[in-house]
């Protein structure tokens, strides 16, 4: 199989469009939704073209994923969809489907794993794929053959943004966020352990194991680590995408219908 595979976080492109569109919005809500389809779909047909993707697929997040069942409070603190937007999103399912692009909403698992999955399947068969997301979670399966974009900033993510952003290379994200921890999906990585503290130890050691034996390191940081271990390892489970979900499809059923 040979192509360009474009895969599509959902609920994240949408979610974006409609925070716009209702806040803008002077007509009905009937309308709005109306507009706010057109926009999500013309999005789709724009990523098309610009991602030359020979096979795509828009993934919604299932209900209630392993993770919160893993660790209870995970995006505890999230606030919900809009009422609005949950009870149309049928209809920006079909608005997607109506550009070509395979819609897949799982029975539990998140859309990142499923993305993520794809995105590896498709590496093995040497087919480039495409992310279209703004989520940070998907910053560590960057390579030469998984792109991600962000369609807000018609921007692909590169390495160098990322050593920018986290001042830690892209290979050591995970154990980045599992130490400092993230906010905005309520891991709670190692307690009193911040970004900078998070940022020296990844510089000093490959295994973070190690760092509770490093006479460099403080006294206070290395107490901290020895602690708080149990959360390390937890919230590194939890940043980590899956890659091994049983999908049901093949790669061969995302193929686009270029005639759309």
């Amino acid at each position: 199989m040979s192509g360009q595979l474009l895969l599509i976080d959902a609920l994240n492109l949408i979610r974006r469009i409609y925070a716009v569109d209702s806040n803008q919005n002077k007509g009905s809500e009937e309308q709005m939704i109306m507009t706010c389809c057109q926009r999500v779909a013309h999005a789709c047909q724009k990523l098309i073209r610009s991602s030359q993707a020979t096979h795509a697929i828009a993934v919604f997040d299932g209900d209630r994923s392993w993770r919160y069942h893993y660790y209870p409070q995970y995006k505890n603190s999230r606030s919900p969809m809009p009422q609005t937007l949950k009870d149309n999103l049928a209809k920006f399912s079909k608005a997607i489907e109506e550009t070509g692009i395979v819609v897949f909403t799982p029975e539990n698992d998140e859309a990142d794993d499923i993305i993520a999955t794809l995105a590896f399947k498709a590496a093995r068969h040497h087919v480039s794929s495409t992310i279209v997301s703004t989520d940070k979670g998907f910053f560590p399966a960057l390579s030469s053959t998984i792109h991600v974009y962000d369609y807000f900033k018609k921007s692909y993510i590169e390495q160098q943004s990322i050593l920018d952003r986290f001042n830690v290379e892209q290979h050591r994200l995970l154990d980045f966020w599992a130490l400092a921890g993230d906010k905005t999906n309520d891991i709670p990585g190692v307690k009193g352990i911040g970004s900078k503290s998070a940022q020296e130890i990844i510089r000093k050691h490959q295994d973070i194991t190690q760092a509770l034996d490093d006479d460099t390191l403080s006294v206070a940081i290395r107490n901290k680590l020895s602690t708080g271990m149990e959360m390390f390892i937890i919230s590194k489970q939890l940043v980590s995408l899956r890659t091994d979900i049983h999908l049901g499809f093949s790669l061969k059923q995302l193929r686009l219908n270029l005639s759309h």
